[in-house]
Parts: C-alpha cells; structure tokens; sequence
C-alpha cells in the first residue's frame, strides 16, 4: 500500500465484479451508459478560439450554458481549466495513476477491493456511468485515497469524480485532473473539502448564508425542524447527490470557474425556490430535511436549470475574502469545540439541547427561533445567563461586570405592556473603554436587533440586504476612532436622546484576532450612520443610530426608547418609550 490510512473492504456482486484493466484509455463518453442518459448532447461546431477568451467571458458562457452545445467542448474546457488551478507542487499526475493503479491492481479479476475510509457513509452517485465507468469511478477513489492520506472525509468527491468520468479520456485524465481540484493551494478558495471539519464548517458558513440571504426559508425551517444544522448539513448533497444529471453538471461548468463560492449561490437559490413551493401548514409533522431532498430531486417539476441559475447569479454574496474569513473563523469554533482534523462523522453531535432552557423572558420555543438567527459558529454552543435584572438588580455598572468578557451575547428586554425586543451583539462590551473613559460605536454587521413578541421578526444590518451600497476598502485604509456617543445618552432627562451627525464608525478590532466576518474596516461605506451597532457608557446603551436609535437604555435599565435608525432599517421594536419589566443577557457557553 502507498498510504498509511486504514481502509473499509466492499465486498461486490458478481455482477459487479470489476474488470481491472490498468492501461484503459477509454476515449471521451465511454464510461458512459447512454440508455440512461436524459438527453443527448450535440456536437455543435466549436469555434477554435473559445479556449482563449478572458475569465470573464468564459464566466458568462459557462454560466449561459454554452458548454452544453458540445460534449467535446466540455470535456476540452474542464481539462484546460483545471490544468491552469494553481496547486502543491508535488501533485500526482496520469502517469502516477497509471504505475500505481497496475501495482494495486496488477491484472487480476475479482470481486473485492479496499475503499478509503473516507468513503464510509458517503453515498456514490455514478450518473449514468456504465459498469466500466462505476469502475474506474472506484479505482480512482481507492488511488486517491492512497496517495492522499490526509483526506479524512470527502462526502462529495465521488460526485465529482463520476461527473469527470463523463469527459475525460481515460482513467488517468481524470484521476490527474481530480487531484488537482484536491491539492488547489489557490487563495481564499477551495474545491473539495477533506475532512468532518473543513465539511462541518462548510456547512456553518452555508447556515450563515442562508440565515442572511433566505430568511423567510430559514423562519420557515426553524420552526418546524428541532435541528436547523442537520438541515443545513445536506447543502452539499442537494448540489452532488439529489440534482438530476443535467442541472448537476451545469452546476459542475461554474463551480471549475468560479470555486466554491457558486455552490453556495446555487444552494441558496434552491432553498429560496423551496420555499416558494411549500407552507407552513403542509410541512406540520413532516421530515423537512427528507421533504428537501425529494425537492431538489424533483427540481425539474418546479424550475428550469437556467431560472436556477439565473436565480443564484441574482444573490448578491459578500467577497470570497469575507466568505473565506467566516470558513475559517467557523472552523476555529469548531476546533474550540473540541473537533479535531481528523475527527470522524460518526463520533461528535453539533445540536445545542434546549430542553433545560429556563428564561423569566421568552420560552424555549422562542429562545430556539433567535438561536437560528445567531451566526453558526456561536450557536454551537449552549446559552449562558449571563445577567438578569431580577437577580442582579437594575444597575448599568453591574450590567457591564457581568457581560464583559464575552463575546457575543444576546440582549433580551420585556417591557411592562408584556412586548419582547431584543439584539445580538457581536463584540465584547468592554470595548467601550478603548479609547478611554467613553468610546464611540462598536461592533461588527453580524450585529442584528430583533422582536419576539407580539410578532417575530428579525432587522439586520442594512447592507446585508443591499451589500451594493458598500465597497471594499483598501488594505491601506484604515478608519479613525468614533467620538463619543456620550451627548446622545444625555441629552434627554431619562438619557434616551436623539442621534447625532457627529458619530462615525467603529475603530478596528483589538490585533491578534481572527478578522470578524463583516468587521467594518473591509468596507467603504457611503453613509457614517449606518454602521453604528453598540456604544455604552455611564450614562446608558444604545444598539443602532443614524436617524434614531434601534434600542437606547438609561443607566438605571428601567426606562428605554426605540426607533427606525439608518443601521438596522428597523421599525420602533415595541412601543417608542417603554418602561423595562425584565431584562436577560445571554452568553455563550465555552467562548
């Protein structure tokens, strides 16, 4: 063996029993069993040039389909393009496969072969491949698995390897061309993920996305579903596993092209057409991740893969710099967690327990409804009271003792006429002190505010839903310290006055920290008011500005205002002034 990575015997029929052949050079389409496939493609005339056009065009011919035209052209152009993937200098090439498929192999004929551990639960989708094709499909996972040793999990790459199979020449074209998505060093990106934790934190960073950019779907899916991450968990498979042929190998021409980051987009897409297609009512006592599934499988009942397409290209993401930066602060709360990189599927459980939840404010329902709100990297963990005015009294100083060193923590506020409003905060409240006895506003755009009751409704940073209005800023910019909120906490007998023109946006985070996803240094925003999450000081609190506060609190955490305010886009969250019954604030456990 050429790894030191266990592996799983698969015992196959007879009927399955492989024709080990180590020099097959089968030519372009013979994997294939065409009595299977949906449609055939034609081979439409190729203009010799298409290879040589910029990116940018050939972006737009992959998203438009155009490979579809000739099967030739397909196979030419994922070949190219991975051939340009900038990758590890020591990547294993056809020729490898070729003298390591004829040592494991050698020219016999039988029934049972070792698969990689990687493999173990993973299902095989082989798309129409005939019996030679599912193969080669498994002689090239098994080599994979021994010349990378590393690859802990990989649920999608026997997905990708079947699709290769379609348009590649032979065997060794398409394990060399598969090791190359593998071994990618590009910056900022990544083809395949290769272990339970580049995949968990995968799947977050999906969850995070679909919280941002689908939330009525992910409303919908939070409360008729106890486990939101479990859904979410599935991305993958609905892109790789569940889409017919003909979308998944559109889905396969963008993803070469443009990484990662279009698989998201797709995903999102189909979630939002979901959801078009389903009601609260008819998913009572249903298997909502099951449902999805048979969704997605059926996708050609409900939209075409152009509209798809379409639809995912509409969704304006963040950059893949800022998608990246939430993988991998992800995959820090994973390891937090206690997740290792070569933890296996079977031996660690995400799902945060509800069942002991006791709030004075909002039930366990409602507490698991604002928890899918929170970004998944911190919802892994259990919640932490962290303070209460009914135990700890109504004192802003002791308010800051006790939530100073945690980071974030959710805000939860029930007014005498029984209304409950509250806020996730990203930042430590300590931050307040950094520029000495006062500070100007804090925080990150993960900030949201949000009501409970009488309805439930969540209210983002404003550019989350229009991310155009925002440009990055250069690594040369930086932007200088807020002045101090101070006027807008006094300015009014009971401390809850009127915004000033005069804030600006918050300093950058303290060095030494893994950059927070949407910390406001990474944008260049048209207006001041509307990046002003937190600010604290002895006269009170205030979460959102510009043209009003969200939330504003006097020091004595009894009376409070709210307000429409530029940063959230929020209307009043319960009624203008209130007096406080109750207030909670919430950590999180083991952060």
């Amino acid at each position: 063996m050429f790894g030191s990575s266990p592996v799983t015997v698969v015992i196959t029929s007879e009927a399955d029993t492989w024709d080990i052949d180590a020099s097959s050079c089968l030519g372009c389409g013979q994997f294939v069993d065409w009595d299977r496939m949906p449609d055939s493609e034609q081979e439409a005339c190729v203009p010799r040039d298409i290879l040589s056009k910029p990116s940018k065009e050939l972006k737009k011919l992959a998203r438009e389909g155009y490979w579809a035209a000739s099967r030739t052209l397909r196979a030419q152009v994922y070949h190219q393009l991975i051939q340009q993937v900038p990758c590890r200098l020591v990547t294993p090439d056809a020729l490898v496969y070729r003298d390591v498929a004829s040592r494991l192999f050698g020219k016999l004929s039988v029934s049972s072969h070792p698969l990689p551990e990687f493999l173990e639960a993973c299902s095989m989708p082989t798309y129409c491949l005939n019996l030679e094709g599912v193969t080669a499909l498994k002689k090239i996972l098994i080599c994979v698995g021994n010349l990378f040793p590393d690859i802990t999990y990989s649920p999608i790459l026997p997905s990708l390897v079947a699709l290769l199979l379609h348009y590649s020449e032979d065997e060794a074209q398409c394990f060399e061309n598969i090791s190359r998505l593998i071994a990618s060093n590009a910056p900022h990106t990544s083809y395949i993920d290769q272990s339970f934790l580049a995949h968990q934190a995968s799947c977050m960073t999906f969850g995070d996305l679909a919280n941002k950019h689908c939330p009525a779907a992910h409303k919908l899916i939070a409360s008729t579903s106890e486990n939101v991450f479990e859904v979410y968990s599935e991305w993958l498979s609905w892109l790789f596993h569940d889409l017919p042929f003909s979308y998944a190998i559109r889905v396969f021409d963008v993803y070469l092209l443009e990484g990662q980051k279009v698989l998201y987009r797709i995903a999102l897409a189909l979630l939002k057409q979901y959801r078009l297609s389903v009601t609260s009512a008819e998913l009572e006592g249903t298997d909502i991740k099951a449902d999805l599934q048979a969704f997605v499988q059926n996708i050609a009942e409900h939209v075409t893969v152009d509209k798809l397409l379409e639809r995912a290209f509409g969704i304006r993401l963040f950059s893949r710099k800022e998608i990246w930066l939430l993988q991998m602060a992800n995959r820090k709360a994973l390891m937090e967690r206690g997740m290792t990189m070569v933890q296996s599927r079977q031996s660690f459980h995400l799902a945060v327990d509800m069942q002991n939840f006791s709030s004075s404010i909002v039930t366990a329902q409602e507490m698991r409804i604002i928890w899918s709100w929170i970004p998944e990297r911190f919802s892994l963990f259990p919640p932490l009271l962290l303070f209460t005015t009914s135990e700890d009294g109504c004192s802003l100083q002791r308010f800051y003792t006790c939530c100073e060193g945690y980071e974030p923590t959710v805000l939860l506020i029930k007014t005498t006429e029984g209304e409950v409003c509250g806020a996730f905060l990203s930042s430590d409240w300590s931050e307040r002190k950094k520029s000495g006895a006062t500070s100007g506003f804090f925080g990150t755009g993960e900030c949201f505010v949000f009501t409970v009751r009488p309805e439930t409704e969540r209210y983002e940073w404003v550019f989350i839903k229009k991310p155009e209005l925002a440009k990055a800023v250069p690594r040369s910019r930086q932007r200088s310290p807020s002045p101090s909120p101070t006027s807008l906490l006094s300015s009014s007998p009971d401390g809850c006055g009127t915004s000033s023109n005069r804030l600006t946006v918050p300093t950058p985070q303290r060095k030494g920290r893994l950059s927070p996803f949407l910390a406001i240094r990474h944008f260049l925003l048209p207006s001041k008011t509307a990046s002003m999450f937190m600010a604290g000081s002895r006269g009170g609190i205030i979460i959102g500005g510009g043209g009003g506060q969200a939330l504003s609190l006097d020091a004595s955490l009894l009376w409070g205002r709210t307000e429409h305010c530029e940063t959230f886009d929020n209307p009043p969250l319960c009624q203008e002034n209130f007096k406080v019954q109750l207030l909670e604030v919430w950590g999180f456990q083991n952060t």
